[in-house]
């Protein structure tokens, strides 16, 4: 049995995977990368999970550092990165014989965080990378008569995909939502074989029970919503855990004096609040913006869009390579690239073309005082202090693990420092995605360092090609 912690893209993907829905490369399909035309047609009857996913990846190049996600981006969008639309190499088989029981947890429905993002936002990726397998995002859009803006979507659209997609693929009796896990630790086995668990599956159903060969299994403890808001608490036992609990619940703190203050938020949603309350707006004091990222440019556009005055600080010279603003392409990205244009052009030195918006590169928030005072520090040293109506902290987020022993710093590739999706994510082995130090315990999407949808489906395919072999369901 198996359990896994978060129920966004990876977990459905992964869900789907081990419902015995199984990959095969078409018989007459023909992939533009020769080599891997090549390696495909050697064994067209073993299903892809089932092959050698090191020697199938081997060569490949693309937008993600993990060879299998780009192998099985490949094969679903063959040519998409040059702006292609040749269809998926693969064929979808229902093997229900070998499937593996499992149970995936989430506190929002199916999709995760994409339920906790403002519905109208739309997404950086393409909207057909969106999509999950056999089902394309595309497909589903035209069903609602509705297309795709300047080839994106919006956060509510891909929401619903998710949710339509587990209803869809008939995966809803994997899921349980509304459910926070509090620990995950590994335990005898034997302190548990006499113990009855409580868990969320029927009384009459064996799913659970433990395999005598192991001797030690995880206990996952955490508790259940109910509908009338009380917490039930459950223990579970399983011999393989995967954690996809993404990164978005846990913005990151500048660490500075005023912090905690109520005026200082570190969500965009706070923004969005704020002027529904009309706590803020055109006559406002500024509102503060720290952050060079995309949720900053966001939050950005939204002020601006509303006639809200705008101080945006951020520690990187403008034109940074490092800038997210300087990777993407100015067609596909027309608003972020506004923004851009805005930080160059707007900063407090020379006023541009838009107004209510001035530009602070290269500075940093000393602290946040209770007068609605915030004091920034320039590159040299220099100090200034502004008033504010509101603060937003937008640079970025970490995964909450408290559930884990030392909120799973050991399991990081750099054990002396926190798991960051960028700098320090969870050490892997990159063809299984099983972590290198907890055998048993298998990691996927920003918690390993794949940011996007079209690449965590990857890791969903190693854990599951790892699971089978664990589990001896591979045909002979």
């Amino acid at each position: 049995p198996l359990f896994f912690s978060g129920n966004g893209p990876s977990g459905i993907c992964l869900s789907y995977l081990l419902s015995g829905y199984t990959p095969y490369f078409k018989r007459c399909a023909v992939h533009p990368h020769p080599i891997l035309q090549r390696k495909l047609e050697e064994a067209p009857e073993v299903s892809v999970l089932d092959q050698d996913l090191e020697y199938l990846s081997e060569g490949l190049e693309g937008r993600s550092h993990s060879p299998v996600a780009l192998l099985f981006d490949t094969l679903q969008r063959p040519d998409t990165d040059f702006g292609g639309t040749a269809e998926s190499v693969l064929t979808w088989w229902h093997e229900p014989d070998r499937a593996i029981p499992h149970l995936v947890l989430g506190r929002n429905p199916p999709g995760g965080a994409w339920h906790s993002i403002e519905g109208s936002m739309v997404t950086l990726s393409k909207g057909e990378w969106m999509g999950l397998p056999d089902l394309p995002f595309k497909e589903w859009l035209k069903q609602k008569r509705r297309g795709l803006r300047n080839n994106r979507a919006t956060a509510e659209d891909i929401a619903q995909y998710y949710q339509h997609y587990v209803m869809k693929k008939g995966l809803q009796k994997n899921f349980r939502c509304g459910t926070v896990v509090t620990s995950v630790r590994k335990v005898s086995a034997e302190s548990i074989s006499n113990h009855t668990q409580k868990d969320l599956q029927d009384n009459n159903d064996s799913f659970w029970n433990s395999n005598e060969q192991s001797t030690e299994v995880f206990q996952v403890d955490g508790f259940f919503k109910t509908v009338e808001g009380d917490k039930e608490p459950f223990s579970i036992y399983a011999e393989n855990v995967v954690l996809a609990t993404g990164t978005y619940d846990n913005p990151t703190w500048l660490g500075v004096k005023g912090e905690n203050l109520s005026y200082v938020h570190h969500q965009l949603s706070a923004l969005e609040e704020a002027v529904k309350n009309n706590s803020v707006g055109i006559m406002s004091d500024p509102v503060l913006i720290v952050g060079a990222g995309l949720t900053a440019a966001d939050a950005i556009l939204f002020a601006h869009h509303c006639n809200i005055p705008v101080i945006h600080v951020f520690r990187r010279r403008v034109g940074d390579p490092g800038l997210i603003f300087n990777q993407l392409p100015k067609m596909m990205y027309p608003e972020y690239h506004q923004v851009h244009q805005m930080m160059k052009e707007q900063t407090a030195a020379c006023a541009g073309a838009y107004e209510r918006y001035i530009s602070l590169p290269e500075h940093h928030v000393l602290s946040f005082g209770k007068d609605k005072k915030c004091i920034l520090q320039d590159k040299n040293g220099c100090q200034k202090a502004y008033g504010i109506s509101m603060a937003l902290v937008l640079t970025g987020s970490n995964p909450s693990l408290s559930f884990l022993p030392n909120d799973g710093t050991d399991l990081a590739v750099d054990s002396d420092w926190p798991v960051n999706p960028k700098r320090n994510p969870i050490d892997v082995d990159p063809f299984t995605y099983e972590c290198t130090q907890e055998k048993g315990l298998y990691a996927l999407g920003p918690l390993v360092g794949d940011n996007f949808v079209r690449f965590v489906q990857g890791g969903a395919l190693a854990v599951a090609s790892s699971l089978l072999k664990k589990t001896n369901k591979i045909p002979p």
